[in-house]
This record gives structure tokens, C-alpha cells and sequence, in this order.
């Protein structure tokens, strides 16, 4: 259980997530899966980094029930400063980063995959913000990049998901692909990127990075600060005093 880290094949580090049951991340699993990636793009042998997950889906976001069960604002805090890093991590990482997404990519799985270079899914994928459902606010950063702006606001509002071929068709997904061949599906594509050379794909990273029309960064971080307003108003709490047990600890 954790984060770890392999190298299946020469210029390729895959970075695995395992919490179970859903992925639902502690403040120090976003800590971690941030190391994990500013390591592996580091790493000069390194050209390309998959990121995936075990389990039942790719990611659920934070881990309501830590948060609930920490008095004080500590846990909101590292939760909101854990995904920043991790989200950052993925987005400023040296060379391309490849999601690989199955099953469930909810809340702080749309910040990760929002940030990577490339997405490969699986068929029964899908992909959603439940922030509001939730208690919280942000990561529309990330959607935004999924989505055309009108659909991001009202996916958004509703809390409702999307599907792999629904980005697929919005170009956002590379491929989608039946869940046994995601792995093949990923590292495949990761291969095709590890072929170049390892300086130009760093260079390339940064250029492509430099142009983007908006800094994700500074953005997500405007978000949060919305999300300590509905903590500190005490709606955010009693959002979250509904979250089900029964249900996926997305956030």
C-alpha cells in the first residue's frame, strides 16, 4: 500500500498508486505521490513517466473520513497543501507524464490527470468533480483543461461525470481501450515518447509549459482560497457531515 515506483523498461518509470479501497489519498499519500514524480522526471535516464493506480479506480481525491476525524484545521491544510504538490509535481515534471485511468477519476484524480501530458483509459472510465457534494471547491482548473468551458461549469455545478470516450471525443483522452490492455495501452504510448532524446523531450516540456495560456498553478491556488472560505463559514463541514460511508471518499 502506498506509492511506488518501477522501471519496466529502459527510459520509462511507472509510479503506482495503491490506498485501498479507492484511492481516497491521506495528506501524506499526496506528499508522497509528489516525491515519487519530481523523482522519477529527475532521473536522467528517464524520458517518460506513467502514472497509474491499483484498485478499484484510479483515484477518489482526498480522504474525507482523515479530515473528519482531525479536530482543527490541520487536515483541510495538508490535504489542500498535499494536492497542490502533488498536482504541481505532475504538471512541472521533466519529461512527459502519461495517465493511465481506470474505474473512478474523481476530485483530486482531475487535478492529476488535468496536469499530465497524455491520458490512456480504460472503457469503464469516467471522470467527475463532486466538489460540491462534498464540501469543497476547486480543481475546475483541471477540468478545464478536459473540457470545453460550458460543460466544465456545468459539470462542475451538477457534480456529474463523464466518460473516457466522452473525453475521447473531446480529445482530451488519447485512447480508450478495454481495462486488461490499459497497461500495454500506457507503456505503449510511453515507449513512443521514451524513444527520443532525453534532452529535447525536457526541452520540449518546458516549451510547452511556458506557453500555456494559463498557469495552473496560480489558478488552483485561487481556487483554494475559496475552499478555506466554505471551511471557515462552516458550510463546508456540514457538506462533508453527510458524506456516506457506503460511499466513495472522493473529495
Amino acid at each position: 500500500m502506498g506509492v511506488s515506483t518501477s522501471a519496466p523498461e529502459e527510459g520509462v518509470a511507472v509510479v503506482t498508486v495503491d490506498f485501498p479501497p479507492v484511492n481516497a489519498l491521506p495528506v501524506q499519500g499526496w506528499y508522497d505521490l509528489a516525491a515519487a514524480v519530481r523523482t522519477a522526471g529527475a532521473d536522467p535516464g528517464v524520458r517518460c513517466v506513467v502514472l497509474t493506480a491499483e484498485g478499484r479506480g484510479f483515484n477518489a481525491g482526498v480522504d474525507i473520513k482523515e479530515m473528519q476525524r482531525t479536530d482543527g484545521p490541520e487536515a483541510l491544510i495538508g490535504a489542500n497543501r498535499g494536492c497542490f504538490e502533488a498536482f504541481a509535481a505532475v504538471y512541472e515534471c521533466q519529461v512527459p507524464v502519461v495517465a493511465a485511468v481506470h474505474g473512478f477519476c474523481l476530485g483530486g484524480g482531475i487535478g492529476l490527470v488535468g496536469n499530465a501530458d497524455a491520458i490512456v483509459a480504460s472503457d469503464d472510465a469516467s471522470f467527475g468533480l463532486p466538489e460540491l457534494d462534498r464540501g469543497a471547491l476547486g480543481a475546475a482548473t483541471h477540468l478545464a483543461r478536459l473540457v470545453p468551458q460550458h460543460l466544465m461549469r456545468t459539470l462542475y455545478y451538477t457534480s456529474r461525470t463523464v466518460t473516457a470516450q466522452e473525453l475521447h471525443r473531446h480529445g482530451s483522452v488519447w485512447s480508450v481501450v478495454p481495462r486488461d490492455e490499459l497497461p500495454g495501452a500506457a507503456m505503449g504510448l510511453a515507449r513512443e515518447i521514451a524513444a527520443k532524446d532525453g534532452y529535447l523531450i525536457r526541452l520540449a516540456k518546458a516549451a510547452i509549459n511556458g506557453i500555456d495560456p494559463v498557469d495552473v498553478r496560480r489558478s488552483y491556488r485561487f481556487e483554494q482560497g475559496f475552499t478555506f472560505e466554505a471551511n471557515l463559514s462552516g458550510v463546508a463541514g456540514r457538506v462533508r457531515d453527510t458524506f456516506g460511508t457506503d460511499k466513495e471518499q472522493q473529495a
